[in-house]
């Protein structure tokens, strides 16, 4: 527990203090995040933040491993493989996501060096970093919930290093479209995170009920990190952001959260967990489905994500946030109470 806290005190500091760095050192620069004007059919009432420092992802990033690595001169807490796979996967997709970030303010246009073409980059490193992490590691190779055995859906190998791929991809994207309020992203990744550092450790804690999890307390270790430094990232990015995080730190977190559910067995208690972030994809997934359907006349939501849906039609912005947090915080106590219950079902049957 005490490297647990470690690693998540460690990362919110050095949150803190990079996040800082980052805000004077783009200002001084006169670099910041381009919005996308109604000629491109972007959120046009939020023209206001133009200009406002981008690539704060890259202290989340910092200040993460930063608090692993920290948190790792206790002794007793040794590298796993799983852990370093995972971190090698959330370098390269914030590498992505930075390249196209800075690509944006280069242009002083929103639209990035991959555009149309990151999603099929993105699907293809997330398929070979699955395929990476299923061999090279003892993961567990079933579908499941709350452990290896819930509901321990076995699939031919193939078709599980596709599934996990499908879910990093998809888990980076839904975060990454979050990404469009102030401190939206960054509060509900926390609580994400949270979720998976009480799951690993619970893990740690229960080896003959979670057998299948594979080197929990660092898994635990590596999710508090992230907790940590989304937490101290916060502190800037929260209504009025001082500043974003853009895709260098919405591919990282989205890649960290699904790697964390592959590595302790709950791939489909990902769906709750990350609740905010299916809600918000999905809705651009119907708003895509309904227009392209009605012959590209009619629209479900006044625009996607939802939340500028919800914008629109009259709430503040600040006011969207909190109510999305609490929306996300219930999901997340919501999953966190089915896998306890699950775990006392099982004890209690012994």
């Amino acid at each position: 527990m005490i490297a647990v806290m470690i690693a998540g005190a460690t990362g919110m500091v050095i949150a803190l203090i990079c996040t800082r760095y980052l805000i004077t050192f783009f200002r001084d620069r006169g670099k910041g995040q381009p919005i996308l004007g109604k000629e491109d059919l972007g959120p046009e009432h939020h023209m206001s933040k133009a200009g406002t420092p981008t690539m704060g992802g890259l202290a989340i990033v910092f200040a993460a491993l930063s608090g692993w690595l920290v948190a790792h001169l206790r002794r007793g807490l040794a590298f796993s493989d799983q852990a370093m796979i995972m971190w090698v996967g959330v370098l390269v997709m914030a590498a992505m996501g930075f390249l196209d970030d800075y690509i944006k303010v280069r242009r002083a246009h929103n639209r990035g060096i991959f555009w149309k073409k990151k999603s099929y980059v993105t699907l293809g490193f997330s398929v070979l970093l699955a395929w990476w992490l299923v061999t090279a590691t003892g993961v567990s190779e079933s579908i499941s919930f709350t452990r290896a055995s819930v509901p321990g859906w076995s699939v031919p190998w193939p078709l599980f290093v596709l599934f996990a791929g499908l879910i990093v991809w998809s888990t980076s994207n839904a975060v990454n479209v979050t990404d469009g309020l102030d401190g939206l992203a960054g509060g509900s990744a926390m609580m994400g995170f949270l979720a998976f550092s009480i799951i690993a450790y619970w893990a740690f804690r229960n080896p003959d009920v979670y057998s299948a999890v594979v080197n929990p307390l660092d898994l635990a270790v590596f999710a508090a990190a992230f907790g940590g430094a989304c937490a101290g990232f916060l502190w800037f990015n929260a209504a009025p952001a001082r500043i974003f995080m853009g895709d260098v730190g919405a591919l990282a977190i989205g890649t960290a959260l699904a790697l964390l559910a592959l590595t302790t067995d709950t791939q489909l208690l990902l769906i709750l967990i990350c609740g905010i972030n299916v809600l918000e994809a999905g809705s651009v997934a119907v708003q895509m489905g309904v227009f392209k359907a009605s012959g590209r006349k009619k629209r479900l939501f006044r625009m996607s994500p939802i939340h500028h849906h919800f914008e629109l039609i009259g709430w503040p912005e600040t006011t969207v946030i909190i109510r999305f947090w609490i929306i996300s915080g219930i999901c997340v106590a919501a999953s966190l109470a089915i896998f306890i219950a699950d775990f006392t079902r099982y004890t209690d049957n012994l």
